[in-house]
């Protein structure tokens, strides 16, 4: 349990501040807005469980001061920007009102909020939506990777990867396609906010690979430079990770209430798990020891991309994407289990219990 203590310190706290501001906007709903919150919380976990998984892959090769950095400084850009600010300059962007008036708007007026922050999902998905799959694409095609999970299809896509910039082509394969199904006036902006995206993860990608090879080719003050370096981006690249995510828990929120205070009470205690479940991931090694968890972590990560490209013109309920993530972790570390054989430690589970 000690890795969820403050996990459940800032449920208590998140969960009477909810009471109180159902009881302060409606007096005698209090209970009904601690409820609310309460599913904002599974949604958002349920979503996000694959992010743990990748988020403690890169954690792992940080040093604990980075990785000290992602759990505190982290968790404030993911409760504050994520979820509360995020929302908000998106809306400030798309409908042309400033961002005091767009606050304003969230609190005294949360449909006509609401409505604006929807108007925006099809560039939101897309930009979120590439930079997801490009974040799978790499793991699959990636040549020098040697456990394979569903053998018959990653064997073959790893060799597959071996030509040049196979990623990029696929990922604006897919958003060519996606563009062909938007409305003539979301073309445009689903494709600048796509390329964007596919952008966005190839610069943090190139940028993390050439300060990590800078660091095993220096010394001295160098290699403490490179390393304070790489660790920055690496903290800048789980957060657009962490942003990508999120995406698709802030724009579901507003199906299941329109106050912007519960859901970002919901959504951040969400995601102080997500980063508890991380921690518990690295310093027990968990990926170690269950060693198909990376792969169902992106193969469910490659989903949510495909979905969010797909819900620029359609519709897919979050029960059903937070289910695909949930299903492929769950499969992936079934088989992890099955291959070490009978004798089946339960380090996941144990912390949880």
């Amino acid at each position: 349990m000690k890795y969820f203590k403050w996990s459940f310190i800032v449920t208590v706290i998140g969960l009477t501040l909810a009471y109180m501001w159902g009881e302060r906007v409606n007096p005698g709903s209090g209970f009904i807005a601690l409820f609310i919150a309460v599913v904002l919380v599974i949604l958002e976990v349920s979503l996000s469980f694959d992010n743990a998984v990748v988020n403690a892959v890169r954690l792992r090769t940080m040093t604990p001061l980075w990785q000290r950095r992602f759990l505190t400084w982290g968790i404030l850009i993911a409760v504050f920007g994520m979820r509360l600010a995020f929302p908000v300059a998106i809306v400030s962007i798309f409908s042309g009102v400033g961002l005091i008036d767009v606050t304003v708007m969230a609190l005294s007026n949360p449909e006509k909020y609401a409505y604006y922050l929807h108007k925006s999902h099809s560039t939101i998905a897309s930009f979120g939506g590439m930079f997801l799959f490009m974040l799978f694409l790499a793991f699959i095609f990636n040549e020098a990777k040697k456990v394979h999970w569903i053998k018959i299809i990653e064997q073959r896509l790893a060799q597959i990867g071996k030509l040049e910039s196979i990623e990029v082509i696929i990922a604006l394969a897919v958003l060519y396609i996606t563009q062909n199904f938007v409305s003539p006036s979301d073309k445009l902006p689903v494709v600048l906010a796509g390329i964007s995206g596919l952008v966005l993860y190839l610069l943090i990608d190139g940028l993390s690979k050439w300060l990590e090879g800078a660091v095993d080719s220096s010394t001295g003050k160098q290699i403490s430079n490179g390393v304070k370096q790489a660790g920055f981006i690496s903290f800048i690249y789980l957060e657009l990770i962490d942003a990508s995510f999120s995406f698709d828990g802030v724009l579901g929120a507003f199906a299941i209430s329109k106050d912007i205070i519960i859901i970002a009470i919901g959504l951040s205690i969400g995601a102080m798990f997500v980063r508890s479940l991380t921690v518990m991931l690295v310093e027990k090694q968990t990926l170690d020891k269950y060693i198909y968890l990376e792969h169902g972590a992106h193969w469910a990560i490659g989903a949510l991309g495909l979905i969010m490209m797909y819900t620029t013109f359609g519709h897919v309920s979050e029960v059903i994407t937070g289910l695909i993530g949930v299903g492929f972790i769950g499969a992936a570390y079934f088989s992890s289990i099955s291959k070490k054989g009978p004798a089946l430690p339960d380090e996941l589970t144990e912390e949880l219990i």
